[in-house]
């Protein structure tokens, strides 16, 4: 009887801390902040929460791309010119496992009748991977610091994870280096057009009258001329002989000209639906004057669809640097982009025999859908009270 009583007792406690709990959580609920709420619903949406981690790998990888990569983006070897990606094993052929990774080396030899070389594994030998490798040369680290360790490498042979290219460059260490100009662009892009896009929107909400036509109009014309030939046009007027950072910036300048209006017309409407609210009334009876109010009283109003506007912009300005640098109209080599890595793949002959060369367009789906969904999950978080 003691312990049947023992057992009801430790039942009502622990009914009670449930039901302690869930007061506590339904308080902290109700008393958190916008961001609270936000980063709490955010956190549910699993897909969102694995998006987020490879956007955050991808610019991880950027910033480090010296130390992942196993050897330098210009450094050629002819022995190994279009050779195939080499597969990482734990287990050889006699069934025997490792624990340490290993790949089998490239043996080389010419075809009689086409001449071209052709590649097969030594399965004789194996190559094994060693992390944190000392390399002979030192190198800059983000422009900051000389080191001479690489993340990964071999002891006693070449390793190429995602083969080579028609100069036998390493595509692994090309298509990571390449994400640096890559997601920098969408970056530097997307917010060039968000600034424009605020202060041009602003404007015309708050203002209207002939300020709100004019700006209107350029809009519309804007938004009338079909992007691809605009960004070409663009890109045309770029003069040849400026070096690789002109370029860039040029690009990042073109995508961002093209890309604000849309975010200008959502701004004006906001901006009309708020401006004749109590508080911007009273701010104007304070004297306050008309950028503060649409930069600290109206804009905030609506900033997490801003947020979430800002995020599902990265993918377009990252396409539209591709698609021109895959053209041959955005940036050009030696810069080492994500577009033109993809400029080897442009003859489909070429494609089908060396289907490797198209790594780096994986690379670009990846990045955008990952942030996509993380932008889906910020628009469902955006509004924690529904």
């Amino acid at each position: 009887m003691a312990d049947f009583l023992s057992g009801e007792e430790q039942q009502a406690e622990q009914q009670e801390e449930r039901s302690l709990k869930a007061q506590i959580e339904d308080q902290e609920y109700y008393t958190a902040s916008q961001k609270e709420l936000v980063w709490q619903r955010f956190k549910k949406h699993r897909l969102a929460l694995f998006g987020a981690s490879i956007v955050f790998l991808f610019y991880f990888t950027a910033i480090f791309a010296e130390f992942i990569i196993p050897y330098r983006i210009f450094e050629r070897d002819r022995q190994y010119v279009h050779a195939p990606p080499q597969r990482v094993r734990f287990i050889d052929d006699q069934g025997q496992f490792h624990l340490r990774p290993f790949v089998y080396p490239l043996s080389t030899e010419r075809d009689s009748r086409t001449f071209e070389l052709v590649f097969t594994e030594d399965k004789s030998e194996k190559n094994f991977l060693y992390f944190f490798v000392e390399t002979e040369e030192s190198y800059s680290l983000m422009r900051f610091f000389e080191v001479n360790t690489k993340l990964f490498g071999s002891e006693n042979g070449r390793i190429f994870l995602f083969g080579t290219d028609s100069l036998g460059r390493d595509l692994f260490s090309r298509t990571v280096y390449a994400s640096r100009i890559s997601v920098s662009i969408g970056l530097i892009g997307v917010f060039v057009s968000f600034i424009l896009g605020c202060i041009f929107g602003g404007i015309s909400g708050y203002f209207g009258g002939k300020i709100d036509v004019l700006i209107q109009r350029v809009i519309e014309f804007l938004i009338s001329i079909p992007r691809i030939p605009l960004w070409m046009a663009l890109s045309a007027s770029i003069p040849q002989d400026w070096g690789p950072l002109q370029v860039y910036m040029a690009i990042t300048i073109i995508l961002s000209l093209v890309g604000w209006g849309g975010l200008a017309r959502v701004v004006r409407g906001k901006l009309l639906e708020l401006r004749e609210e109590d508080y911007v009334t009273a701010a104007k009876i304070a004297g306050a004057r008309e950028s503060t109010i649409i930069v600290s009283h109206l804009l905030p109003g609506f900033m997490s669809y801003l947020i979430v506007n800002l995020t599902l912009a990265i993918p377009g300005m990252i396409l539209g640097e591709t698609a021109l640098s895959f053209l041959g109209l955005g940036l050009r080599p030696p810069v080492v982009s994500w577009g033109t890595l993809l400029q080897a793949s442009q003859n489909f002959r070429t494609v089908a025999r060396y289907p490797w060369l198209m790594f780096p367009g994986i690379f670009v789906v990846t990045f955008v859908l990952c942030i996509n969904f993380m932008g889906d999950g910020l628009r469902d978080a955006a509004d924690p009270y529904k």
